[in-house]
């Protein structure tokens, strides 16, 4: 049993993507844990009042049609605020996004909802707390030995090959579900294999400064810019990319962003780079 003083709201959202400010709700669940413990729920589907992309309903299956008789955030706002009450708020991952998506729908509807006296309990920050995702902690975990050297060059080298022999052996014919659903054995004696499953595919420079969309075109992960297409951006606002090459940027980003400056003034010119075919 938890020991509590007032209720405690556990709950989750499922949105129409992850930006606060221009994504809106699509289902909230509330498991409210009152003093006593005893339990009361809040599950609602949600009409967004926009249209769901695709690529969030692969993630949570609610789809353009699942909400279109469903009430509006504004239509249940009061009966939620009511329910919610002066309980402390709980979830996981819920201080970066939850919790604002949550505030930001209330402000819309006019209903200043408070956090100032609400504790706020993030459960995939104690996660990441206690079990610290360093070169320590996975040399603990896999191969049950403390790193007594840690940050000696030498040492933490000989342990990451020590734990990346251990992860093939534990892994080894273990499932593992990716976010579209596809089931594989991913972690393998192989390199390739390695390489494939580790190495984030999705950014273009090493840092992730730019990335690719879905339609396979290099966009912005950053800034005001976030999600637009590189080259149209250089195309409108050529000055973007001359305070890029100014700016504190790694050289790798920068050569990146070259790469595709050079690719599309030569595409305009009638040139055809050779990997470009």
């Amino acid at each position: 049993m938890l020991s509590l003083s007032r209720p405690l709201a556990v709950f989750d959202l499922e949105s129409t993507g992850i930006n606060v400010v221009k994504d809106r709700i699509v289902q909230i669940f509330i498991l409210k844990i009152n003093a006593d413990n005893s339990t009361e729920e809040f599950n609602q589907i949600i009409n967004p009042g926009i249209k769901i992309p695709e690529d969030s309903s692969k993630i949570h299956g609610i789809r353009d049609q699942d909400v279109k008789d469903k009430p509006k955030f504004a239509d249940i706002s009061n009966s939620l605020n009511s329910f919610i009450g002066n309980a402390d708020l709980a979830g996981y991952n819920s201080n970066k996004f939850d919790v604002p998506m949550l505030i930001e729908e209330f402000l819309r509807c006019g209903i200043d909802f408070d956090i100032k006296n609400r504790r706020l309990v993030d459960v995939q920050n104690i996660f990441h707390k206690m079990e610290p995702r360093t070169l320590k902690a996975a040399y603990k975990f896999y191969c049950g030995k403390e790193l007594l050297d840690a940050h000696d060059a030498k040492a933490d080298t000989k342990a990451t090959y020590e734990v990346l022999v251990s992860q093939i052996k534990k892994y080894k014919n273990t499932e593992y579900v990716d976010k579209e659903g596809n089931v594989s054995k991913p972690v393998k004696n192989d390199i390739n294999a390695l390489h494939d499953f580790s190495y984030n595919k999705d950014n273009v420079d090493l840092v992730g400064h730019i990335g690719f969309n879905k339609e396979g075109k290099e966009v912005f992960k950053f800034g005001k810019h976030r999600g637009k297409i590189v080259n149209e951006v250089f195309q409108k606002e050529p000055q973007y990319y001359d305070w890029m090459m100014k700016a504190d940027f790694p050289l790798s980003t920068k050569n990146v962003i070259k790469k595709i400056k050079l690719r599309s003034v030569a595409n305009d010119s009638g040139f055809i780079f050779k990997n470009d075919k």
